[in-house]
C-alpha cells in the first residue's frame, strides 16, 4: 500500500495532508525519514509518524448521511460552495463517500474509512433507490427504456456543462413505481444497479424530461428511514452483518475468478 494511503486509511488525516506531513518530514518508515508519498509499505514495515508509531486498523466504519441539496460530494471547492465536510466536521473528514450525489440532489450517502469497502462498494451492482420528480409526463417510450436499457452515443443532455463522459449505456432499471403521471409533472420511485454519473437526469433529458427533485433513499439495502436531512448515523448491527457477509462473497467471487483465469 502507498504511505499516503497508508496514513490516511490508519489516521484521521486525508491523502492530501498525508502527503504534506511527508514531504515536510514528518514520515518515517522502519525509523528513516521517507519524503515520497508514493512509497510502497510492505507488511511488516513500521510507520511513525511525527515519532509515534501507527497503528493498522483491522475493522472499518460506515455511516448514513442525508446529504441535502446545495451540497458538493467533495473535499474542497474552488468556487467556495459548501461541501459534505463542512457538516460532517473533523470527525469524519477522513472518511470517503461511497458514490455522488450531485450538487442538486439529496439523500442517502455512504461514507467509510476504510478505501477497499469504498470501492467495492462503488463498483457493485446493489440497488440504489431513488425518488424522482420530473416535468412533464411518462411516455410508453419512457417505459420502454426503463424496463429494457438504452444506450446513446450523444448522452450529453442532463449532464455537468464540464463533464467529458459523452455515452453511456443505461442498463435496464431494477424496477420503478409510477406514482404520478400528469402532463406538468410526473413522479416515480425506481431502483438501479448503477450509480454513473448524472445517470437519472441523463437518462429523462434524452426524452426532453428536466429532474426537478432527485432524492436517494436506499443503498444496498441501507435506508435513510427518519434521518433528518443534514445528519449522520452508524450502521445497524444487521446493516453491518449484511454488509459483511456481501464483502466475504464478493472477495470469494473474486477469488474464484482469479483461479479460473489461471488455469491451463
Amino acid at each position: 500500500m502507498r504511505l499516503n494511503k497508508y496514513i490516511s486509511h490508519n489516521t484521521t488525516y486525508s491523502r492530501r495532508e498525508a502527503d504534506k506531513l511527508i514531504k515536510d518530514g514528518f514520515v518515517k518508515v522502519n525509523h528513516k525519514v521517507v519524503k515520497e508519498p508514493y512509497y510502497d509499505v510492505e507488511k511488516d514495515d513500521k510507520v511513525f509518524l511525527k515519532g509515534r508509531l501507527i497503528k493498522v486498523k483491522r475493522g472499518f466504519t460506515v455511516i448514513v448521511y442525508n446529504k441535502p441539496k446545495g451540497e458538493l460530494v467533495t473535499k474542497k471547492d474552488d468556487r467556495g460552495r459548501r461541501t459534505i465536510y463542512d457538516s460532517l466536521g473533523s470527525k469524519f473528514r477522513h472518511f470517503i463517500p461511497i458514490g455522488r450525489l450531485d450538487f442538486a440532489t439529496e439523500g442517502l450517502l455512504l461514507l467509510t474509512d476504510s478505501p477497499k469497502v469504498a470501492q467495492v462498494l462503488m463498483e457493485s451492482n446493489l440497488e440504489r433507490i431513488y425518488k424522482v420528480k420530473i416535468k412533464g409526463s411518462i411516455t410508453p417510450a419512457i417505459e420502454k427504456a426503463m424496463k429494457e436499457g438504452l444506450e446513446l452515443e450523444d448522452a450529453t443532455k442532463g449532464a455537468h456543462k464540464d463533464s467529458k463522459i459523452k455515452s453511456m449505456v443505461f442498463a435496464p432499471f431494477y424496477a420503478y413505481q409510477i406514482i404520478k403521471n400528469d402532463p406538468k409533472y410526473s413522479k416515480l420511485k425506481i431502483a438501479l444497479s448503477e450509480g454513473q454519473n448524472r445517470e437519472i437526469r441523463r437518462f429523462f433529458a434524452h426524452f426532453n424530461r428536466e429532474v426537478v427533485d432527485l432524492k436517494r433513499l436506499e443503498f444496498g439495502g441501507v435506508a435513510l428511514n427518519a434521518l433528518p436531512v443534514g445528519k449522520t448515523r452508524y450502521l445497524t448491527k444487521k446493516e453491518y452483518d449484511d454488509l459483511k457477509e456481501f464483502l466475504k462473497n464478493q472477495k470469494k467471487e473474486k477469488n474464484e475468478d482469479s483461479k479460473s483465469k489461471n488455469k491451463p
